[in-house]
């Protein structure tokens, strides 16, 4: 019986653990010592990883960890208070309205073929009867014939909920699409495959791949700060309450003249 109270108390004390830090909505994460902690999204996560890197630089006294995991895994850090801030590429559903999100920059949503693809141009419509397995072949589009290959992000990530939301009109991506875990990922098989489509971040878009227009609007940084191109979201922080500790001065430093530059260096769209 002694081994099985072992095991008993080992658990008890890992739940108590978990539990203390779900405790509360939005309660207190006062991030006051010299680390700071951001999880989330895989599309924020590499230009939360270069705001990290010059705000360290800056104030070597502190330690910032940046991970990955997808956005909702990040707002559910933050929520348990696993995470001083999470990075979510998707708006806050109504249950989670009960955290404070900040607005870091704009970002689009890139269509993304093979660079030689000869595809330039979709409609929103041909985009999302292509995700609905309605058009399978690019014969039907008009080009070489050929079957398509689907590539899309897993269930949670920021990118396929903002993806639905913009394009799906609440209809199913089809079960044939390649599902990645990153945009990273997305991006390398399209880089491989003439016959592949997919989507990433507009500031993830390199030589690699070709970003399509969409009913003849590019993703530029222009076109999505103007609000032309119709696939645009937001990319934010969130935290449990009003940034505190060292949460406050590294979001003025986010939000400030250079850590904006900086973002639209990388590609984005500041949130100013």
């Amino acid at each position: 019986m002694r081994p099985k109270r072992w095991w008993f108390l080992v658990w008890l004390g890992v739940w108590a653990s978990f539990a203390g830090l779900g405790a509360g909505g939005c309660g207190k994460h006062d991030a006051s010592g010299h680390s700071l902690t951001i999880a989330g999204s895989t599309s924020v996560q590499p230009f939360a990883e270069k705001l990290a890197e010059v705000y360290m630089h800056e104030h070597p006294e502190i330690q910032i960890n940046v991970q990955g995991g997808g956005s909702s895994a990040g707002i559910l850090a933050v929520q348990q208070g696993a995470a001083d801030i999470g990075a979510s590429s998707r708006e806050l559903v109504p249950a989670e309205k009960v955290l404070c999100e900040t607005t870091i920059a704009w970002d689009g949503i890139a269509i993304i073929v093979h660079p030689d693809c000869p595809v330039e141009d979709l409609t929103l419509t041909d985009l999302q009867r292509i995700f609905r397995g309605r058009i399978t072949d690019w014969a039907e589009l008009g080009f070489k014939a050929h079957g398509m290959h689907v590539i899309t992000r897993e269930e949670g990530s920021g990118t396929r909920t903002a993806f639905e939301d913009l394009v799906m009109a609440k209809k199913e991506i089809t079960p044939a699409a390649l599902v990645q875990d990153s945009n990273g990922a997305v991006r390398e098989i399209v880089a491989t495959d003439p016959h592949a489509i997919g989507y990433i971040s507009c500031g993830l878009v390199n030589r690699q791949v070709k970003a399509l227009a969409i009913d003849g609007v590019k993703p530029t940084a222009i076109q999505i700060k103007n609000n032309n191109y119709r696939l645009t979201r937001r990319f934010l922080f969130i935290t449990r309450e009003v940034p505190e500790g060292q949460v406050k001065p590294f979001f003025a430093f986010t939000l400030s003249r250079k850590g904006q530059l900086l973002l639209e260096t990388e590609g984005l769209v500041g949130a100013n």
